[in-house]
């Protein structure tokens, strides 16, 4: 995940304050209806507020004492309890949240599992990874921390939660952010010593460990991780491509804000194509001229990533 927390100014009408890496996100989410907007920018800050908790600097009982407390805080608004522990601007969000949740009926059990991989960040946490062998152990991580986000949306876009096509097409799609995530951040992972890339994936184009951080200490990437990162796009387009029939399926006022999502969202990976994968020359960074652009075009037809 990869973008400061939205600020709920006021409950009933919460404003966010997306950093640059946040803008995909916000201006997709201007094409919902406000309920909806209300809805994802306080799903937004709470995922964000968690995330910045587990990635800034400092002592991991400390960060872990935080994701605690921030969970607290989301029970005890659901509850109807006011979380005295909180600042205002959180206590608004997690009151927004809890909103949210009783109007969507966002299953509470997905936090649950957002919590966990927020977990799997923390240094010296049971739960505590920074490698993965290979997708499958990726997806487990992935689950938690995009795959849910995906299914939290699903009521507050309209549509059935039941329906099974939907449901593993918003799963996937939010998986499909959370790698082209990994891919625009390996420099930025590498410093925290975390590795996103499954290294089975690496490993096949003669990449391993050594090679991943001599590259980044050169800052620059080398012929064999090129070729694992454009293998890797490969995997994420398809990614992409399968979320079309669900994204199709969405109810025609909410489906244009999921489509220009996803449009910006994979168009990060022609910038990766177009540095000719370069990963350590800076973050690929989509224009907003060309985010606007795809708002504009998801208006209109039908997905097309």
């Amino acid at each position: 995940m990869d973008a400061q927390a939205c600020r709920i100014v006021e409950a009933s009408t919460p404003q966010p304050a997306p950093r640059r890496a946040g803008r995909t996100y916000y201006l997709a989410s201007r094409l919902l209806p406000a309920d909806g907007r209300r809805a994802v920018f306080a799903l937004y800050g709470y995922a964000r507020t968690a995330d910045d908790a587990v990635d800034e600097p400092g002592d991991p009982s400390v960060q872990g004492a935080r994701l605690d407390a921030l969970e607290s805080g989301l029970r005890a608004a659901s509850a109807g309890v006011s979380d005295a522990s909180s600042n205002p601007d959180e206590a608004d969000m997690l009151a927004a949240l809890a909103d949210a949740i009783r109007r969507f009926g966002i299953p509470p059990a997905t936090f649950d599992a957002f919590g966990r991989s927020m977990r799997m960040d923390l240094p010296g946490h049971p739960m505590f990874r920074n490698r993965y062998a290979d997708l499958a152990e990726l997806a487990d991580y992935v689950y938690g921390s995009a795959a849910v986000i995906g299914l939290q949306l699903v009521p507050i876009l309209g549509a059935d939660p039941d329906d099974d096509e939907i449901a593993a097409g918003a799963a996937l799609l939010g998986e499909a952010f959370q790698l082209t995530n990994f891919l625009r951040d390996v420099a930025e992972d590498l410093a925290r010593d975390r590795v996103y890339l499954p290294l089975d994936h690496l490993a096949a184009f003669g990449v391993d460990e050594e090679n991943l951080f001599a590259d980044a200490a050169a800052g620059s990437t080398g012929p064999r991780l090129r070729r694992a990162i454009a293998h890797v796009v490969a995997v994420n387009r398809d990614q992409y491509r399968r979320t079309i029939p669900a994204i199709t399926a969405l109810p025609p006022r909410t489906r244009p804000a999921i489509c220009a999502a996803a449009r910006s969202y994979s168009a990060i990976l022609t910038e990766i194509e177009q540095r000719d994968y370069e990963v350590f020359g800076g973050r690929a960074v989509v224009p907003l001229r060309r985010r606007i652009g795809h708002a504009v075009v998801s208006m209109t037809g039908r997905p097309q990533l």
